[in-house]
């Protein structure tokens, strides 16, 4: 909720419910989870975060602020998890299918650090990260550094010679990797916001290809956050 761009912004109203809810929806849409919990923060300000995930039958765990690896960590131990589905909670619109279709590489190759991010090619905003929770605790006995606690996977991520790596290219429909569909800034939450109300309750899943095949469509909306700056994760 203290996000210095955007604060509150996974609570933003879009179709009359707010953005976390739209993420949440999406991934009940994943058959392969079998759990969902959001990894929150123990600031006050992110009271606000539990009790809308208890309005959603969701699980929550709070950890600390700048140790997001920690928390991680913390909620998939603390809710018995043997692997990690990782999404950001400013992907409010992200595809069911492409997340499924993460999982299953990970199940085809079990053990291994599996991304469609890494090798950027999605656009932005369909990011999904699985990996197993014993390479996760692994990771965090190596390293103390503040970028690699506040950065989930940057330690596994720059150490390939000791966690095996698997990563996803889009197919050429999707490949896009310089649009960006996360929540940063308030021109992010305007454009999001109109393409959740476009597709309206008749579509409320609708996938990757249909926001690429809007966007090409509406040069208009297209243009609302293109001037924004991504801050990436190093």
């Amino acid at each position: 909720m203290t996000s210095s761009r955007l604060p509150g912004k996974v609570l933003l109203p879009a179709q009359g419910a707010p953005m976390l809810h739209h993420l949440i929806s999406r991934l009940r849409a994943v058959p392969l989870l079998d759990d969902i919990v959001l990894a929150t923060t123990t600031n006050a300000d992110d009271d606000v975060l539990v009790t809308f995930a208890r309005s959603e039958a969701i699980q929550v765990f709070r950890g600390s602020e700048d140790d997001v690896l920690g928390r991680v960590l913390g909620a998939a131990e603390a809710h018995a998890a043997d692997v990690i589905v990782e999404i950001t909670g400013d992907c409010p619109i992200l595809d069911p299918e492409i997340t499924d279709h993460v999982i299953r590489m990970y199940l085809a190759h079990p053990g291994a650090y599996v991304s469609n991010n890494h090798l950027q090619s999605y656009p932005d905003g369909m990011d999904t990260r699985v990996f197993p929770t014993a390479m996760l605790r692994r990771s965090a006995s190596m390293t103390d550094a503040p970028l690699d606690r506040e950065h989930v996977t940057l330690h596994i991520r720059n150490h390939p010679e000791l966690f095996a790596h698997v990563h996803l290219v889009a197919p050429a429909s999707l490949h896009w990797p310089g649009l960006g569909l996360t929540l940063d800034e308030v021109a992010d939450y305007e454009m999001i916001r109109r393409i959740i109300e476009h597709f309206g309750d008749e579509r409320p899943l609708f996938g990757c290809a249909d926001v690429l095949a809007l966007l090409r469509a509406r040069p208009d909306m297209l243009s609302i956050n293109q001037d924004v700056r991504r801050k990436g994760d190093a």
